[in-house]
């Protein structure tokens, strides 16, 4: 099973500004376009389960999000042009069929995001993360909330490293944890439980 161990921040965009400055690594651009998907009873978001296709820099990636019981998160991904056509291919890397059951009665769109992800490979300790500076909007419905987050992910190694890293770097630069994935933060903007402009 593929694993997500991240760590999420609000930022202002001045704070985003101020950390992309002060990184010395090389940066790499990405420009996203995510749909998230559930069924029509809202069988995925019940069970904490994300569905997605993202366009990122124009290339089609449809990818799960399970829940493990830890702070990490199961994650799968496959190239592929439609999220209808990306679910039996999800099932065969997750070993999971559920998805087939739970999905039998369709999927629809329910939210968004559009975002330029600004990014960078660190070593620290005896890991490799990667550090995202996320500038775009949430999108719910009619409704758009902009979105400012910096994201620190274990790509190999120790999360307690991945854990390090994202408290020196929101101590210094005074960040707030962000408890909601995109996901869930557009979710409640589509129903109109987010504040929204």
């Amino acid at each position: 099973m593929g694993l997500e161990y991240e760590k999420k921040f609000r930022a202002e965009e001045n704070v985003l500004r101020r950390i992309d400055a002060a990184l010395t690594e090389p940066p790499y651009f990405l420009q996203m376009e995510t749909t998230y998907y559930d069924t029509p009873s809202g069988a995925l978001s019940k069970r904490r389960i994300t569905l997605r296709r993202r366009l990122e820099n124009g290339i089609s990636v449809c990818t799960l999000k399970t829940p493990t019981g830890t702070a990490a998160r199961g994650e799968f991904q496959t190239e592929c042009a439609s999220i209808q056509d990306a679910i039996p291919i999800l099932c065969k890397l997750t070993n999971w069929d559920e998805l087939l059951f739970l999905t039998a009665e369709g999927v629809a769109p329910v939210c968004g995001a559009k975002f330029t992800r600004t990014a960078r490979k660190i070593l620290f300790g005896d890991s490799l993360l990667e550090v995202a500076l996320d500038q775009g909007i949430l999108i719910g419905g009619e409704r758009e909330l902009p979105l400012f987050e910096v994201e620190v992910e274990l790509l190999s190694g120790k999360e307690q490293d991945a854990d390090l890293y994202a408290a020196l770097l929101a101590q210094k630069f005074s960040l707030q944890e962000e408890p909601k994935s995109k996901f869930r933060r557009a979710l409640d903007l589509a129903k109109g439980d987010e504040k929204w402009q």
